[in-house]
C-alpha cells in the first residue's frame, strides 16, 4: 500500500497570529477553502476547537470528522481524519514560519495517510494535493486581503 505523502506550501503578508487564528476557527474554513460547511462536533477539552475538538467539514457528499490533535500557537496546528475517506492513519500538519524574505509567513499544509483500498493511494494523493493546494493558497490570499478574523465569525465559533 504504501504511505502516501503531500506537502503544499504558500506565502502571505499577513503575520503568523492571523494565519492560525483562521486555521483555529472552523467556521473560516468554507470562507477561504473549497469546504462547503462546518459544524463543531465535540468540543476539545479546555476550549470550544483545542485539543480533542471534533470538526465536521461537508463538501458536497463528503463528510470529514477531523480531530484536533495538537496546538502550538502561532505556529502550528495538526488534525487527524477520524471518518469520511477511505484512508487510515491521515494526519495534516500546518505549519506556520517566518517568511524567507521577512514579509510576513510561509505556510506549509503536509499531510500523509495510506489507502484502506490497495492500488488507490495514489489517486487519492493527487486528489488530496489538489485540493489542499486549493486550501493552503486560499488561506494565504484570504489572511493577506482580511487581516484578522471576521467579527461573525470568531463570535460564531465561540458560541459553538
Amino acid at each position: 500500500m504504501g504511505r502516501q505523502t503531500i506537502d503544499e506550501q504558500a506565502t502571505t503578508t499577513a503575520a503568523a497570529s492571523t494565519v492560525y487564528a483562521l486555521l483555529r476557527d472552523g467556521s473560516t474554513w468554507p470562507i477561504w477553502s473549497p469546504l462547503g460547511s462546518f459544524s463543531l462536533e465535540r468540543p476539545g477539552h479546555d476550549e470550544p476547537e483545542g485539543l480533542g475538538a471534533l470538526r465536521l467539514f461537508t463538501t458536497g457528499r463528503t463528510r470529514s470528522l477531523e480531530e484536533i490533535v495538537e496546538l502550538i500557537p502561532d505556529r502550528r496546528l495538526s488534525y487527524e481524519l477520524r471518518h469520511g475517506l477511505p484512508l487510515r492513519g491521515y494526519r495534516a500538519d500546518i505549519d506556520l514560519s517566518p517568511a524567507a524574505d521577512g514579509s510576513g509567513t510561509a505556510i506549509r499544509w503536509h499531510s500523509s495517510f495510506e489507502a484502506k483500498v490497495p492500488g488507490t493511494g495514489w489517486f487519492y494523493r493527487r486528489v488530496l494535493a489538489h485540493f489542499i493546494g486549493r486550501c493552503v493558497r486560499g488561506l494565504a490570499e484570504y489572511s493577506a486581503e482580511h487581516g484578522a478574523v471576521p467579527a461573525a465569525s470568531a463570535a460564531a465559533s465561540r458560541a459553538a
